[in-house]
């Protein structure tokens, strides 16, 4: 295997903080590299070193030669009065910087060097580099290529720089958290062009999902190491346990030697002559290793919730839109004790504002939400992360509140609850602008947790956090005593902790769904599927499929109009998928002109809404007798 990338002895310090000594690792070509870490312990920084962007204090980065290398930042930044096209061009890369080469040698009287170019520029394909760009923002729903940037979503802005990457055709693709701010649709589209790609990667995700069906080795960067797992994220968790059952049997021996050491210094301070003086030095090698600590926190806090009656809240035929779009339309729902209820669906299509009119800081149009007298929100927004940043971790904890009730007489301390979400007393006495994107994050969390609410609101909880923070946070969530709404695109984090889906389809639609979102997907590719089992109706009989389904079967007989529209359905279903796959292929093609991917990009997502429209008819279709 050819090496593509090696990393020596590499050594990075920020202040006081070493984030990682002497690192080591090594990746060939084809591989499919996911890096996992806590936050706070250098990914982004080593991702920032391997791409050019920040320096190592000690050792070095070897890449193999003439190495296209595509670099997707967790923050891009770009001049927001560029447009979308423009933005492609911006940052410099071999092929764009070859085209400026042409312009200027085109422009120049004697042209010298012309042929050169020209050679270069057919090697490269830098002919049609326009061109793929615009294939690529189409396959990602950006088809306003003239739009400036400033009017772009931070979803969108995401988009734009992840195209911009993989337009380059790199030989090796370095990507920090791809899928924060991308939708769910968006997201499964890069899990399927990276599983197909040939492409050597190097990815930072928390999509564990994600981890697990692209990469095919795991590094984690642990204790200022790396440790390497030649497997996906599955391998990685089983494997990675074995570790620290290891670690711990060797904190355990080294604590029993420590002890007798520890003896011998204190009785024997007499015999620390030359002689001694290396068993002096073991000493103090054998006291760090006793007092290492592995940081396996299997916590389960039980905490107790304020009170919560059985009227929760009703939203009584809910309208809301903005102009031409629609978000709700005579939207009814009544919300019982205890749902946890999960919210997916595409960018744009009114999931926020959803959450925000029950909240009261949007009003409807049209109806109204009716909220329970005992209901105390808790909640957690995107952008509602307002710290002063001179203030000490504990002191804004402390803020919100002084202990955390348990229940049974039971209480935590501020310090205490940090501690369960990973801050050590260290971190704790830290100023809070001495901590990562992810940190903050975490730390904000703590503060909505902190004010005891029994019915959470939680909108993109997920992002920026570790795999660790949000393994704490699931079995938070599964043991809280309240109700619970959760807007993410983590679905390993939404199967885990929701019991129903509320999908969000555009245009007002909005679909509830008796299950989580893997079954919703299976369901869904399931009836869309080319090969449909002509025996479904008859096969969904069984309880456990029924169940997902609808938990009331119906007893009566499909009319003669049902009959006409399930088998109209059938056929539609068949035409539709046909002409998704027709869309797909022509924008995979490279021929199309301008107009052409713009009017097939366009289409792609009515194509998919009405395949789910119609699915989920030809769904409720079936189960009657």
């Amino acid at each position: 295997m050819v090496s593509y990338l090696q990393v020596q002895n590499l050594t990075r310090s920020v202040g006081d903080k070493t984030l990682f000594r002497d690192l080591c690792f090594s990746i060939g070509e084809g591989q499919k590299v996911g890096l996992i870490a806590k936050n706070g312990t250098g990914k982004s920084t080593l991702l920032n070193i391997l791409g050019g962007k920040d320096q190592a204090d000690e050792g070095q980065v070897v890449f193999h030669n003439d190495l296209r290398i595509g670099y997707l930042e967790q923050t891009p930044n770009y001049p927001l009065d560029l447009t979308v096209i423009e933005a492609c061009f911006w940052h410099g890369n071999e092929t764009t910087n070859l085209i400026r080469e042409y312009e200027t040698c085109m422009a120049s009287a004697s042209q010298e060097g012309l042929q050169d170019i020209l050679d270069r520029m057919e090697q490269l394909k830098a002919w049609d580099y326009e061109n793929r760009a615009k294939t690529i923002l189409s396959q990602l729903f950006i088809t306003e290529f003239d739009k400036p940037l400033s009017q772009l979503s931070g979803g969108q802005l995401k988009r734009v720089a992840l195209a911009n990457t993989l337009i380059m055709e790199p030989d090796l693709l370095i990507l920090d958290e791809p899928t924060n701010h991308l939708d769910l649709q968006m997201i499964e589209w890069l899990e399927n062009y990276l599983s197909r790609s040939n492409v050597t990667l190097l990815m930072v995700t928390h999509d564990r999902y994600f981890l697990d069906r692209v990469c095919s080795v795991i590094l984690e960067l642990d204790e200022e190491t790396v440790y390497t797992y030649q497997g996906n994220y599955a391998y990685f968790l089983e494997h990675r346990a074995q570790r620290l059952e290891v670690a711990r049997a060797e904190v355990a021996r080294a604590t029993n030697l420590y002890r007798t050491e520890l003896d011998w210094m204190r009785r024997m301070p007499q015999a620390r002559g030359h002689k001694a003086r290396y068993r002096e030095e073991a000493f103090y090698e054998l006291e760090k290793q006793a007092h290492r600590r592995i940081e396996e926190q299997q916590v389960r806090l039980e905490m107790k919730s304020t009170y919560i009656g059985s009227k929760i809240f009703e939203a009584e035929y809910v309208s809301k839109a903005y102009g031409d779009l629609v978000l709700l339309k005579d939207f009814y729902y009544n919300f019982s004790r205890y749902e946890k209820l999960g919210i997916v669906g595409n960018n744009g299509t009114g999931k926020s504002t959803f959450v925000k009119m029950l909240l009261g800081l949007v009003k409807p149009d049209s109806g109204r939400f009716v909220v329970g007298e005992t209901v105390r929100f808790g909640y957690y927004s995107q952008d509602g992360m307002q710290f002063n940043e001179q203030m000490k971790v504990i002191d804004a904890v402390r803020k919100t509140a002084e202990y955390v009730d348990l229940g049974g007489g039971r209480k935590l301390s501020a310090m205490q609850f940090l501690q369960h979400f990973m801050f050590s007393p260290q971190q704790q006495q830290n100023y809070i602008y001495k901590l990562s994107g992810g940190e903050k994050r975490r730390l904000y969390l703590c503060t909505v947790l902190m004010q005891s609410p029994n019915f959470l609101v939680l909108d993109e909880p997920t992002n920026d956090l570790d795999i660790t923070s949000l393994q704490i946070l699931e079995q938070y969530l599964q043991d809280f005593k309240g109700c619970v709404i959760i807007i993410s695109h983590d679905r390993y984090f939404m199967d885990k902790v929701v019991d129903h889906l509320f999908v969000f389809k555009g245009n007002g639609v909005v679909k509830d769904f008796p299950g989580n979102y893997t079954q919703y997907r299976n369901q869904v590719d399931k009836l869309t599927s080319k090969q449909v089992d002509k025996s479904l109706p008859q096969e969904r009989n069984n309880s456990s499929t029924r169940q997902l389904v609808n938990s009331t079967p119906r007893k009566r007989k499909m009319s003669f109009r049902e009959k006409q529209d399930f088998e109209a359905l059938g056929k539609e279903i068949d035409e539709l998928e046909n002409e998704k796959a027709d869309i797909e292929a022509a924008l995979s093609s490279g021929t199309l002109s301008t107009q052409e991917i713009i009017d097939l990009s366009k289409r792609l997502p009515v194509v998919n809404d009405l395949l789910d429209e119609k699915s989920m008819r030809w769904l409720e279709l079936s189960e009657i007798e």
